[in-house]
């Protein structure tokens, strides 16, 4: 028997996705988004308000990076979901996380985090049925730590993942199947 419930947040796993960006004194900005996701293959859409100061530094330095949260890191991303960048200019200081400039875009690199995206901003949308910052990707950054026969192993990084219906951190690590292969053996 199925039961109606009250979320509507309802798509499980979410992404935990540290945004960062540059304020205007140099200082860098950072910011837990769960809501956020690719919509091409070089094309990344995060559902964020411009009420955030990370948006607002998206629009004026045209740059972010996008890093994957880990389970090393919980308390680091979370904190950056908790503390607002316009009540605390430094909190990447806080967290004691660090952070490099990326050679393609005008954004840092936090060092700890696994994989980064760096991306170029493209546009703000915001309409009836959704906003936020659409932005391309132009370079890739993992960690050799963790890479296997030159690619990325998710058990590796320990990906963490937002759990709408609970507010948990979950790690991804175990694989179950292989896509675009197990459904083969239903043809």
């Amino acid at each position: 028997m199925r039961k109606s419930i009250k979320t509507t947040e309802a798509i499980f796993p979410m992404p935990v996705l540290l945004v960062a960006t540059y304020n205007d004194d140099g200082t860098v900005n950072v910011m837990n988004a769960a809501w956020g996701t690719m919509v091409e293959r070089d094309i990344v859409a995060l559902n964020l308000t411009e009420t955030h100061k990370t948006v607002k530094n998206i629009k004026s330095k045209k740059a972010f990076t996008v890093s994957i949260a880990d389970a090393k890191h919980v308390v680091e991303a979370d904190y950056f979901g908790v503390e607002s960048g316009n009540a605390v200019g430094d909190k990447l200081a806080k967290s004691k996380l660090t952070a490099t400039k990326s050679e393609k875009v005008d954004a840092p690199v936090i060092n700890e985090f696994p994989i980064c995206m760096e991306c170029e901003f493209i546009e703000y949308q915001d309409n009836a049925y959704g906003l936020g910052v659409i932005g391309k990707v132009v370079k890739v950054t993992v960690d050799e730590s963790v890479m296997t026969n030159d690619k990325v192993d998710i058990s590796k990084v320990n990906a963490i993942v937002f759990d709408p219906y609970t507010h948990g951190y979950y790690k991804v690590c175990e694989r179950v199947g292989d896509a675009f292969k197990d459904g083969l053996k239903l043809k």
